[in-house]
Formats: C-alpha cells, structure tokens, sequence
C-alpha cells in the first residue's frame, strides 16, 4: 500500500492508497511551471486545489497524448482516485508526498 502524506494541511493523517497509485498521481499534478507552484521533492506533488474541485465535480479528468497534443482523452475517476480526491478537497490539500 502507498500513503499519501499531507503537507500542507497539519494534523490530516495520511491517506491509504493501493500501490498503483503511485503511477497514477502524475496524471493530476500540477505543472511546476504553472503560477504559483511551489518547487516539490521528491515523490512530492502539487495539485492545485481549484483542479481538484473540478475533478471531483466532473467525475472524470482530461489526459493529453504527449505524442499528439490534440489526442485528448476524457478519463472517468476510479472509486480510489475520487476518494483520494475528497480527501484533499475536504482537508484543502494542494501538497502532497508518496510514500
């Protein structure tokens, strides 16, 4: 099992997540160029609480080919990436470490 450790949200016990995960959150962060961004370490990452949102809200999230910038696919949430999800949102986490 992977934990995702909170931190920027003090007090928030870690979340418990299936080990596949770890290759999934890379699909949510946040772009390190984007405004705002904080510099992450390793297996850290920033996911911008208003994208969160949208997410949860949508049910489903975009992926981008990095082949093909206009292949765009609409990703329908799994149970755990939606209950990962209301976790950071009900917490209002942005920052984030795998472990």
């Amino acid at each position: 099992m992977t934990q995702i450790v909170p931190l920027d949200a003090l007090g928030i016990l870690p979340l418990v997540m299936p080990e596949r995960f770890r290759r999934e959150i890379v699909y949510f962060m946040t772009p390190a160029d984007r405004t705002g961004a904080p510099t992450c370490g390793n297996q850290e990452y920033w996911i911008r609480l208003e994208d969160s949102k949208k997410w949860l809200d949508d049910g489903f999230f975009t992926l981008v080919s990095p082949l093909d910038a206009e292949s765009v696919a609409e990703i329908e949430l799994s149970e755990d990436q939606e209950r990962w999800l209301e976790w950071m949102v009900q917490n209002q986490i942005s920052h984030v470490r795998v472990q």
